[in-house]
């Protein structure tokens, strides 16, 4: 299983997420009044739940800026959300900062070019099948789902497999 991959996540203080391609399909709706319309899925929002419940925060960092993201991200406690951002680094930057982080103490999934500058940076990089091919090339771990069909949750799930925390997760739900 993923043996460079899992020793990467067992390290994992923070682990940030870009929303299109990989909290939502990547499509963007637009509604009658030409507002965009993103969905999202319950299994990967329960699964950045248990990260955070178990010691792992959780980020945002989008290229887009949307009232819809600040709303999903309200609602899951993410309190590090940055959107707007065409420098993913430099919002990086800013959030080890905030965190008081290292680069080896993050992780990162995204799915296109734009996030190569925080993908290779940090000590677990992540990223959905449907990945640029440039993106899947310098990754550590790809999902099996795609991005908003489950992808985060099995980032979320496999950050707590390395670091020995699945078991307990599922255990409170069995209790």
């Amino acid at each position: 299983m993923h043996t460079e991959a899992f020793s990467r996540a067992a390290r994992i203080k923070l682990m940030i997420f870009d929303v299109d391609g990989v909290l939502t399909d990547g499509g963007l709706h637009y509604g009658h009044e030409c507002e965009i319309i993103k969905r999202f899925h319950v299994q990967d929002g329960l699964g950045l739940r248990l990260l955070q419940e178990f010691g792992v925060q959780t980020a945002i960092i989008t290229a887009r800026q949307s009232p819809i993201v600040a709303r999903r991200a309200a609602d899951l406690g993410i309190h590090h959300v940055h959107q707007g951002v065409h420098n993913k680094a430099a919002a990086f930057d800013k959030l080890l900062a905030e965190t008081k982080l290292t680069d080896e103490d993050c992780g990162f999934a995204g799915d296109d070019i734009i996030d190569l500058p925080v993908l290779t940076r940090v000590g677990f990089a992540a990223s959905v099948p449907n990945g640029h091919s440039e993106v899947i090339s310098r990754v550590h771990f790809v999902t099996q789902a795609y991005g908003g069909n489950g992808a985060v949750r099995n980032i979320c799930d496999f950050i707590l497999r390395a670091q020995g925390k699945y078991n307990k997760a599922i255990a409170n739900y069995l209790s």
